[in-house]
Formats: C-alpha cells, sequence, structure tokens
C-alpha cells in the first residue's frame, strides 16, 4: 500500500494541501504501525470543487450506465478481498476469519445493483409526474467498527442514484479505505464522482457538515458526535441522514429455548468484542429462569476464545484503541460498584495476555434498568441480563432507553414473538435470530438517529422529489 499520506480526490492521488499525520495503532500491540494524512478545510474543499464539477454530466447518467460502474466496482471489490480481511485484522484487531466474512460484503454491493435495475424514478400521479433524482454532492462519513461494510452501504446507493461525493473514513481504521479508494480508480470510476479525504472527525468531518457545497451527509457513529454534525449541517439546512448509537433489548419469551437464545444472544454480543451498534446487549428474562440464564451465559462466555487475531481458533481480538478500552473498563467498574451480579470476566485483560487492547468477555446479571451497563451504549464484550415479572413489563423495559435502532425477541410461539416485536421502539427487530436482509431498511428510532439504509430506502435517501404539473391526463 502506497497511499497513507494521499487523498484521493478528481480521479488522481493527491498530496495533502494541510499537513499533519494522524498516527495507526495495531490494537493488539499498542504499537503505531502507520501515520496517514490528516486532511483540513482545504482538502475538503478542493474534494467538494471536484465533485461539484463531475456532479451535471453524472446526475443525467442512465440506469444502464451506473450499473456498469457498480459492476465494475463488484469485480476489483471481489479481487481485493484477502488484501481488506488482512488490513482490517491489523488496524482493527479483527480475527481473520471474521474479517474475511465482512468482506463476503460483495453481497451488499449486488442488493444494491439489484435496487437500481428494478427502482421507479419517475410515475405519474393524475396530470403530474414524481420525479426522483440525485440530490447533488453528498458528503459521508463512516466509522472504525464495519468500516468498509459501512463505506459500501454509502458510496454504492449514492452512485447508484447518480449523487457526486465526498467520503471521510475512520481515521481509526482507514488503511481498509485506503484499499476502497484504490478498487473505485481501478473500477474506473469517472474522475470527480468519489473522492475521499482522511482526517480526523472534528476537523474534516465538521468541514464537511457545515460545507455549503455539499446537498447531503449521510453519517454512521456514536450519538454524540451525530449531534455535532447535525448542529453543524443546519447552517445551511443540508439533509442528514445518521445511524447512531444503540442498547438493544433481547426479550426471552418464557416458552424460548433457552440453552439456544441465551446462547446465541452471547454470541450475538461479544461478535466484533462487542463493537457493534446493534449488538443484544440487554438480555431480559423471566426471573424464575434468571438462575438457569446466568448459567448458560457463563458456559457460552467462557468458551470463547479471546487472542491472536490471526489464530483462527479466536473468536475475540482486541478493541480497537485505549480510548475504548479504557471506556470499557469504566463501564464494567461502574457495573461492580452499582451492585450487578458479576456473573464472569471483569476488569483488566485475560489472564493470559499482557498487552494489548483485550477485554474479558464480561456478564452481568441481576442488572436493573436504572444501572449504568444498563442505560448507556458500551460498544464493548459486555452483556446485562435483566429480570422481568411478566410480558408486559419486559416490554416496558426494553423500550425504557434513548436508544431504538434494534430489539431482539425470542419464542417458539411465533405469533406471541410477532405481537411482542410489533410493539418495540426500535428500527429493526430480529425474531428468533433471522439470517440478515440486505435489502430490509437499517436504521433507529429516537437517539439512534434518522434516515435509513440498504434496499429502496438507502437509495432514496440519496435522492429528491420533484414534481412536474401540467402533464395530460392518462387515456383509458
Amino acid at each position: 500500500m502506497q497511499h497513507e499520506r494521499e487523498h484521493y480526490v478528481n480521479g488522481e492521488w493527491v498530496e495533502p494541501l494541510e499537513s499533519n499525520l494522524i498516527d495507526v495503532f495495531d490494537p493488539s500491540s499498542e504499537e503505531v504501525f502507520t501515520r496517514i494524512a490528516g486532511g483540513g478545510p482545504k482538502d475538503v474543499d478542493r474534494a467538494v470543487a471536484a465533485a461539484r464539477a463531475a456532479f451535471p454530466q453524472f446526475s443525467i447518467t442512465t440506469r444502464r450506465e451506473r450499473m456498469d460502474i457498480l459492476q465494475s466496482i463488484l469485480t476489483e471489490y471481489d479481487r481485493r478481498q484477502e488484501d481488506i480481511a488482512s488490513v482490517l485484522c491489523t488496524e482493527l484487531g479483527a480475527p481473520l476469519t471474521i474479517a474475511r466474512e465482512w468482506q463476503l460484503a460483495s453481497a451488499d454491493l449486488r442488493s444494491v445493483i439489484g435496487v437500481l435495475e428494478n427502482y421507479q424514478f419517475e410515475e405519474l400521479q393524475g396530470t403530474t409526474k414524481i420525479i426522483r433524482e440525485p440530490i447533488g454532492v453528498v458528503g459521508l462519513i463512516t466509522p472504525w467498527n464495519y468500516p468498509v461494510l459501512q463505506i459500501i452501504m454509502k458510496v454504492a446507493p449514492a452512485i447508484a442514484a447518480g449523487c457526486t461525493m465526498v467520503l471521510k473514513p475512520s481515521e481509526v481504521a482507514p488503511l481498509n479505505a485506503i484499499i476502497w479508494s484504490e478498487i473505485m480508480h481501478a473500477a474506473g470510476v469517472p474522475a470527480g464522482v468519489y473522492n475521499m479525504v482522511q482526517g480526523e472527525g472534528a476537523v474534516v468531518g465538521e468541514a464537511i457538515s457545515a460545507h455549503p457545497g455539499i446537498e447531503m451527509v449521510s453519517f454512521t457513529g456514536s450519538t454524540r458526535a451525530g449531534m455535532l454534525i447535525a448542529q453543524s449541517a443546519a447552517r445551511t439546512v443540508k439533509r442528514v441522514a445518521q445511524e447512531l448509537g444503540g442498547k438493544s433489548a433481547n426479550i426471552l419469551l418464557p416458552d424460548a429455548d433457552f440453552e439456544s437464545a441465551v446462547t446465541k444472544g452471547v454470541l450475538g454480543v461479544m461478535r466484533n468484542s462487542g463493537q457493534a451498534c446493534s449488538a443484544p446487549t440487554r438480555m431480559f428474562v423471566p426471573a424464575d429462569r434468571h438462575d438457569e440464564v446466568k448459567r448458560i451465559a457463563k458456559a457460552a462466555a467462557e468458551r470463547l476464545i479471546v487472542g491472536d487475531v490471526h489464530d483462527p481458533k479466536t473468536n475475540i481480538g482486541p478493541v480497537v484503541n485505549r480510548t475504548q478500552f479504557d471506556k470499557i473498563q469504566g463501564f464494567i467498574h461502574a457495573g461492580i460498584q452499582e451492585g450487578a451480579d458479576l456473573v464472569t470476566g471483569g476488569l483488566g485483560r485475560p489472564e493470559h495476555l499482557n498487552r494489548g487492547y483485550f477485554v474479558r468477555p464480561t456478564i452481568f446479571a441481576n442488572v436493573n434498568n436504572d444501572m449504568t451497563i444498563a442505560r448507556e451504549e458500551i460498544f464493548g464484550p459486555v452483556l446485562s441480563i435483566l429480570p422481568y415479572r411478566d410480558e408486559e413489563e419486559a416490554i416496558d423495559l426494553a423500550n425504557d432507553t434513548i436508544f431504538g435502532l434494534a430489539a431482539y425477541v425470542q419464542s417458539s410461539d411465533l405469533s406471541r414473538a410477532r405481537r411482542v416485536a410489533a410493539r418495540m421502539r426500535a428500527g429493526t427487530v430480529h425474531i428468533n435470530y433471522p439470517a440478515f436482509d440486505r435489502a430490509a431498511p437499517f436504521g433507529g428510532y429516537k437517539q439512534s438517529g434518522n434516515g435509513r439504509e440498504n434496499g429502496k430506502w438507502g437509495l432514496e435517501e440519496f435522492l429528491e422529489v420533484k414534481a412536474l404539473l401540467g402533464y395530460d391526463a392518462p387515456t383509458a
């Protein structure tokens, strides 16, 4: 890789206009392994100018032309999957087996191509034609926890819509975005359509959010950062689509298969070291089954192997950096101090590891909904088990949160599960741990954000609606 200290603008790798370097750490060793360019407002201005110059022509490309571009990106992406998996092991601390699974995100590209092929951009409504057209230049700000997947979830529908763009990937895990930019170049994406500026969120992200030349911002990240982006964007009244934090409830109804439901729930929390906004981190269980759940959860967590990300037996790698490690340790300490029952795990690294940002898979039981660990998004491998008296209380407790990204319901009675799922105040509700649906809308209620990604809903975030009045009435 040779572009760490450059940005990608107008179809070329370019030197930064504002000189700054950002250290990139390997979370397994806690050591700096490379440095990337840290852009500034001038770099954003240059990228926005390129995107604005490319927009008039790209916005009128045909459906077929945009499908061909996406197909070329897919071909190049498939060729670079192993490269992306390798850098995710180093910059994110993802176990190689999991990193390889993530890079099968080619399915997400195929999904966007399928949506574009069938989407109706025009319809006649009486004597009015309704047209959906590209919103303009868009700013895309992506996170570090599922980095390349989140890039695809924004870049692909933006291209499908006919928008041009400026991407700011996470500076914490940036190398996958450099490979992605190489993929875009190799795929022959027209100059100026896709631009990438590396840098810190407080600098480059702020410049994108406030830029008068950008019509829309799509952001995935923390709720706190999302609030700041919305405030900056408000100054130019641009559209903002946000996928933010979560504290997802997982209700186990009394008729669920507890051995399976608890085990899968634990694994869902621990995957990617707990660094997932939609992880089922609050497990609600019948009070009279609480001790049984503790036993199953403890066994499931203690079977997990934490360690070398290149070992195929490893289930959990380190969390991404010192800041994240310290934050998680603070939450574990709060759980202990506030009287939750520490079932397994706890403070510090696993005993066999003496360096790296490795966190013990941790289970708390006898948690109540007022405890810090039940209220705050921990973003680490920490599960809270909360007892409930009856179904009504379970639903009330599950909805008693500022977040609303995802929820989970487990039951052997599908009609009952669906009835409970319908009452969950969340954007996505998973019934009995189903397979992921790439065409389903993804996004949250409340402080988990606004807007949706995936499927036709993800495409429509990048479209404006225009009404053309005065068309003749349709003939019989």
